[in-house]
């Protein structure tokens, strides 16, 4: 039976103030390249203590610019996760280079740094079944690993990796945005960071994204291809080099400015949502809730996502929930299992147990810092209703 009161999958979190700023752009002619931009790169500069910020149009376009800064080149080889949202994989992809899968912890789901250190040590034994036989020459470049879930991966080893083979390293924190490792912000170990403001993130631009780094180089570099590839000294119409049109409007940064005012109430409301959960789900059998590593000294909240034990059929519980007017998700689908992967790569169910084995289980709960506590009460009486339906 549906519920009278509605709960969403997730809405964003928006106030008259975050409104007003939107509005005050569209009160001038400027709506591209203006100051808002600026001011929104400059409070990143400050929130994060990086030397440079990007603002680009998506997370996935940081990303790939991140690919480009770092020299990266057709056949190319960089080791990442397949457990993660398609955008860190096809970043490398459209560039032609071969992303390298290892398996992920069980318990974060974040990139395993011991098998990530393996693939270091000897790339040939992690190559996908189906790369150009040129590719047992290619190099290793650099590391991309994907704090999940909001959730910064093992920082700590993986820069340690990075370092001794010389490889690059790419920080995908497009769901981790106020997340601490070891009491230092998620987004700013790698050579290049990229943060995502999708309206279910922890803050939204609508659509936008953003780039940290301390290289004067490839943030030049970043800032010109965001913008057709105009170089400094280029003029309207003459372009360096070959770039696209990865902007971030007057609006969205607008939007973005004020949310990052409000950013530390935006992380504890959500860390809120999160606390009820916790404890109605601890009480229900079946059902695992997530887990933060002793590392993480701050988790911040992008997605509730729980694991069901192996023996419930998900789709079954997933599809009564649905009727109920509690709308779920399955989180995440692997990469390699993706049909243009396979049909690229050759990769095979069985490849990487851990990350399959998160996918057929994991489930997406509905999640905002807009959730109330009788929202989250409705959504664990459903579920546990359900799960007792199924079993």
């Amino acid at each position: 039976m549906k519920s009278s009161i509605q709960v969403p999958m997730s809405s964003p979190d928006l106030t008259d103030a975050d409104r007003q700023e939107v509005m005050n752009v569209l009160n001038t002619p400027i709506l591209s390249m203006g100051h808002y931009v600026q001011d929104f790169e400059r409070a990143f500069c400050e929130y994060t203590g990086a030397k440079h910020a990007i603002a680009v149009n998506s997370g996935t376009a940081g990303l790939h610019l991140c690919v480009r800064a770092a020299g990266l080149a057709p056949g190319d080889l960089v080791i990442t996760t397949p457990f993660s949202f398609v955008a860190s994989t096809n970043a490398l992809l459209f560039e032609n280079v071969v992303p390298v899968f290892v398996d992920v912890d069980p318990k974060s789901g974040n990139i395993d740094p011991l098998q990530v250190a393996e693939a270091a040590k000897d790339i040939s034994r992690f190559l996908p079944r189906r790369a150009p036989s040129d590719l047992k020459h290619a190099r290793l470049k650099a590391i991309l690993p994907v704090d999940v879930f909001g959730q910064p991966a093992e920082m700590e080893n993986l820069r340690q990796i990075a370092d001794t083979y010389g490889l690059k390293f790419i920080e995908d924190s497009c769901e981790a945005l106020g997340a601490a490792y070891k009491g230092r912000l998620a987004g700013t170990f790698g050579d290049y960071g990229v943060f995502a403001f999708y309206p279910n993130k922890q803050m939204t631009t609508g659509e936008g994204g953003l780039i940290v780094t301390d290289d004067d180089d490839a943030a030049g570099l970043m800032r010109a291809l965001r913008n057709q590839g105009r170089a400094p000294g280029d003029t309207w119409l003459q372009h360096t080099y070959l770039g696209y049109n990865y902007r971030l409007d007057e609006m969205s940064a607008a939007l973005g400015l004020a949310q990052m005012r409000r950013l530390e109430e935006l992380l504890t409301k959500r860390e809120q949502v999160a606390a009820w959960y916790a404890n109605r789900l601890a009480e229900i059998p079946g059902v695992e809730i997530p887990y933060v590593a002793p590392t993480t000294t701050r988790m911040s909240w992008f997605v509730y996502v729980v694991r069901l034990d192996a023996k419930i059929n998900r789709s079954q519980v997933a599809k009564r929930l649905e009727q109920r007017g509690i709308p779920v998700r399955p989180y995440f689908l692997p990469i390699h299992l993706q049909p243009y992967m396979v049909e690229r790569f050759g990769w095979q169910e069985g490849d990487f147990p851990v990350t399959e084995d998160l996918g057929r289980r994991g489930l997406a709960l509905p999640f905002s810092g807009v959730m109330t506590e009788e929202q989250v009460e409705i959504v664990c009486q459903n579920l546990r209703q359900t799960l007792t339906e199924v079993a």
